[in-house]
């Protein structure tokens, strides 16, 4: 995720942090400060947000650590003013999987708050007005954000836990997708009635808003995203990747690249070497970039992405656009299993074309 920088490692899965958790940390010092009780307050609620998201973090490792007993792997876990974003490669298709990945989140927010609970023997009483900088004392706030968590992430709707569960459970009496589509029906229903409601009743609240904006548009993605893997099975990346390329060699400059942008249609050119091995990508994007800032002299290869990410013609396309999709590059390269060689590109655009010609031949078919 781009504007965030790596915190530490833990088993292979960075902690990262975007740079806007910095400005809530900053937002949550001033109110405080300017509140009237000074200094301490000020330290006392950075800190207090800083625990907070630690128990974030701990959640994230609860799907984590779910997500690796069924040899899935979590790249990384992003935190951000609004929540932490677990990375996974991909989610089980198996229900009971999903649902054991999906509930192991908010079941770590469960230990901690009854942790304390049990340990300090703290009573507090959960209310949507609770107002965790000013009520109570520290562990006593800490203990209800747990439970708030609890309560929250298992709202229906994705992209929280509740909505995978939800889909979980659908998807073991019907098929994924169709589980896919009603879950993520129900999950962007319910972002407009509470954004409706707040509207009807004059209760403005921003962030209340862009969560309900950021729910909605959640769960259309990934109802758009399994339909995608739908119309992509029992496809191979032979099927879809683009066969008829130009590429540059390690010495060619900008120039020529600019002379290859303006010849054809194709935007984005790999970086080859005298035996056809691949070096890198140079990017339309990267190309213009460079060509204003550097000039046209400027060599290739100091500006070239590296894409190591690659796929083989006989993936399957499913797989090959989950690896297109986590890539730095609009391009991911083909290579010949045997050689190594560069035999084709995989863009999203192709995909769209080889799917569109796809749908035709199927409804011409029918």
């Amino acid at each position: 995720m781009k504007w965030s920088f790596r915190l530490f490692t833990v088993a292979g899965t960075e902690v990262r942090v975007h740079v806007t958790f910095f400005l809530l940390l900053l937002f949550v010092a001033s109110q405080s400060f300017l509140s009237g009780q000074g200094a301490p307050a000020a330290l006392e609620a950075t800190l207090f947000i800083t625990v907070m998201f630690v128990c974030v973090v701990l959640h994230e490792f609860g799907h984590v650590l779910a997500a690796r007993g069924y040899g899935i792997r979590t790249p990384d876990i992003t935190l951000l003013p609004i929540g932490g974003v677990a990375r996974l490669e991909r989610m089980p298709r198996k229900p009971s999987q999903e649902l054991v990945v999906a509930i192991s989140g908010p079941l770590v927010n469960v230990i901690i708050a009854a942790a304390i609970w049990l340990g300090l023997g703290i009573n507090a009483t959960l209310n949507p007005d609770y107002n965790f900088l000013k009520t109570g004392n520290f562990f006593e706030k800490l203990m209800m954000w747990n439970a708030f968590m609890v309560a929250f992430n298992l709202i229906p709707a994705f992209p929280m836990d509740g909505g995978r569960i939800l889909r979980a459970t659908f998807a073991m009496v019907m098929e994924y997708g169709v589980a896919t589509r009603r879950a993520a029906a129900i999950g962007q229903g319910i972002a407009m009635m509470v954004a409706i409601y707040m509207l009807l009743n004059h209760s403005f609240h921003p962030m209340i808003l862009l969560i309900c904006f950021f729910i909605f548009m959640a769960a259309g993605q990934e109802a758009a995203m399994v339909t995608q893997q739908e119309v992509t099975r029992n496809l191979h990346v032979r099927d879809a990747m683009l066969t008829d390329f130009r590429s540059l060699p390690p010495e060619a400059t900008l120039r020529d690249g600019v002379t290859l942008l303006l010849a054809g249609a194709q935007q984005d050119f790999p970086v080859l070497d005298t035996h056809g091995g691949m070096q890198g990508m140079l990017t339309r994007h990267d190309l213009i970039s460079a060509l204003a800032e550097k000039g046209p002299g400027q060599p290739v290869m100091e500006v070239m992405r590296a894409c190591p990410a690659s796929t083989q013609p006989a993936s399957e396309l499913t797989q090959a656009l989950e690896i297109l999709n986590a890539s730095d590059c609009p391009a991911i390269p083909v290579l010949d299993p045997s050689s190594g060689k560069l035999v084709g590109l995989l863009t999203s655009e192709n995909v769209g074309e080889a799917l569109m010609v796809r749908a035709a031949l199927m409804k011409l078919h029918a």
